[in-house]
């Protein structure tokens, strides 16, 4: 199964930086999603995240309405929050006949302990299950600038693990990397991945619009780097924490910074509860470009 396949225009190259971005919303955001629908490009990739406090029809209920906007749902699974191999079995059947999902989002979690029987996403490319519901391409993490909890070597030897079990499933991997605010960070990052052999493509996850309270926040809450030299070169001053900032300086830096040597590159969208100002964010930044 190639890769034009599954991720398009991955084979062609990018009019820009935005070109061929994907979305992220929570499966409580039904309605954030229809009032940004209208902004967003046709058939755009949207994932819906597996977090805490929220219903299993909830999140099939949200890749539903993914597929009748006219998008294409990625469903995230978590493999801490999974209670049973039999929860697992029928989400995975809830969400492919009833939304058409082909494409799908492994993490560990958040929870020091399983709920369940997996500990890790390994094991849930491991299960067979998502080859049994006809999931076609599996995303796996990616940490440009690290992992509070693992070394940064065992990172690149869990991936590797992954992506080769991916592969032995008979499905297509995908990296989806954390947001981060450095982009020296992220383009050393993809060097080295390139330099590993690794040549699987790679989204960028990229913070929208938002308040600059609230991207503190996120980040801190994900162990994402936010040090004062590294948000100043973002735009934003550690000691003025009013108003809000956009992801206009790390894209352009990664515009300059990505050459065709780092491979196939798009852009993941993470808009912290504001899909509509992240579509706008993107669609003004496509207009000038």
């Amino acid at each position: 199964m190639s890769y034009a396949a599954i991720h398009p225009n991955w084979e062609q190259p990018r009019h820009n930086m935005v070109d061929g971005y994907s979305l992220e919303m929570t499966a409580k955001e039904i309605e954030g999603l229809r009032e940004a629908a209208p902004l967003i490009r046709p058939a755009t990739q949207i994932a819906i995240t597996f977090l805490p406090g929220e219903e299993m029809d909830q999140r099939v209920e949200a890749a539903v309405l993914v597929r009748e906007l006219g998008f294409e749902p990625i469903v995230h699974l978590s493999a801490r929050r999974l209670e049973s191999e039999a929860q697992l079995d029928k989400y995975l059947s809830d969400i492919s006949t009833r939304a058409g999902v082909k494409r799908v989002f492994i993490i560990a979690g958040d929870p020091p302990e399983p709920e369940g029987p997996y500990s890790d996403s390994l094991q849930i490319i491991e299960t067979g299950l998502l080859e049994k519901h006809g999931i076609e391409i599996v995303g796996v993490g990616g940490h440009p600038e690290g992992h509070p909890n693992v070394s940064k070597a065992d990172l690149w030897v869990w991936m590797e693990r992954k992506l080769a079990a991916i592969r032995a499933h008979g499905m297509v991997p995908l990296v989806v990397t954390q947001f981060a605010f450095d982009d020296d960070a992220i383009v050393g990052w993809i060097a080295e991945m390139r330099a590993r052999g690794i040549d699987v493509p790679v989204r960028l996850g990229v913070p929208g619009p938002a308040g600059i309270k609230r991207l503190l926040g996120f980040a801190k809450r994900c162990g994402v780097g936010a040090s004062a030299s590294v948000m100043k070169k973002y735009g934003v001053s550690l000691t003025n924490l009013i108003g809000s900032a956009g992801p206009d300086k790390l894209v352009a830096a990664l515009e300059k910074g990505l050459t065709p040597a780092h491979g196939r590159v798009r852009l993941h969208f993470y808009p912290f509860g504001a899909l509509t100002a992240s579509a706008e964010w993107i669609n003004a930044y496509n207009a000038k470009h």
